[in-house]
């Protein structure tokens, strides 16, 4: 199977990246024996609201990197219904163009009741796609509002892909997601109030605080069904890119994006080792806490005491 990754196989990505969803015991070894084929892809991140046209921009995009010569990886994540646990993950349904390319690789990923937009096992499904030899990894969130900016901490560079009649200025200038946007795009540019949505846009950005060295994200329009677009949003990547490799911000978001990785795992670990180990002691303390008898910084200080020391790994 690790060969089969390294090779770019589907079969043997789509296998792995199941794998790093069901939680496998094997996935420590495995991260491990792909470390050396990773650190390589650039990780593109699209959001944006329900709606804007997020699919069909990554489709787009895949169709532009491909005419380049670029193996492309998709991630396209998907909401879990809160009443039946399950996940329709129709954007594989709308990239079937791109379906019988064996140098595209497409996964759908549900959010499995993780918020802020991507699915808990994306970063090493991540991995995996850049082990595989992707060029260009595009990551297309759920359908996103005010708060789930999770794709800014996974990607390289965050596209933020708006369209008209989805709300007023004011709207737009307290969403969190506007923070995250190294380039954003007014998509469905044929429709009325195209134009006012891209003033609106370029005025914030100019209002925004930034060093006067500091990436400007631009504003850009686009008719992704057509393509209309699509080469002028390659070019702004292109540009962006360059400039955070000669800046050094690449190498520091990229460093910040493991770094929550490795504490995020450690987390896991630790929750997991409360729920098999700890849950007696945490009932025990929980009631001290319920009936004044202890406070709960006392309480977490001597849970933590309380539980075993996790197993040693080595490489």
């Amino acid at each position: 199977m690790l060969a089969g990754v390294r090779a770019g196989r589907p079969r043997a990505v789509g296998r792995l990246i199941s794998l790093v969803e069901d939680g496998s015991d094997a996935l420590p070894a495995i991260m491990a024996a792909l470390a050396p084929d990773t650190g390589r892809a650039f990780v593109l991140g699209v959001t944006g609201p329900p709606g804007a046209g997020k699919s069909t921009t990554v489709t787009a995009l895949v169709r532009a990197l491909r005419e380049r010569g670029e193996r492309v990886g998709v991630l396209a994540v998907d909401p879990t219904s809160p009443f039946t646990g399950g996940a329709l993950l129709g954007d594989r349904v709308r990239m079937q163009e791109h379906a019988l390319d064996d140098e595209v690789l497409i996964r759908s990923m549900a959010t499995r009741g993780h918020l802020g937009g991507l699915a808990v096992a994306a970063p090493q499904a991540l991995r995996v796609f850049d082990a595989a030899g992707c060029a260009t990894v595009v990551v297309e969130t759920v359908g996103v509002g005010q708060s789930e900016v999770d794709v800014a901490a996974a990607a390289d560079a965050t596209v933020v892909l708006l369209a008209p009649g989805m709300g007023d200025g004011v709207q737009a200038a307290k969403a969190g997601i506007l923070e995250i946007g190294d380039v954003f795009v007014v998509n469905k540019a044929d429709r009325d109030g195209a134009q006012p949505l891209v003033r609106e846009l370029r005025s914030m950005v100019a209002l925004s605080e930034r060093p006067p060295e500091a990436w400007k994200p631009p504003v850009l329009t686009t008719v992704a069904s057509e393509g209309t677009g699509v080469p002028e949003l390659l070019d702004a990547l292109d540009r962006f890119r360059a400039h955070q490799a000669a800046s050094g911000d690449q190498a520091r978001r990229r460093l910040g994006r493991a770094r929550r990785e490795v504490e995020g795992l450690a987390l896991a670990a630790l929750r997991d080792r409360l729920r098999r180990q700890g849950s007696a002691a945490l009932d025990a303390l929980a009631g001290a806490v319920s009936d004044g008898s202890t406070d709960p910084y006392a309480a977490a200080a001597e849970l933590l005491r309380r539980l075993p020391p996790g197993p040693t790994t080595t490489a």
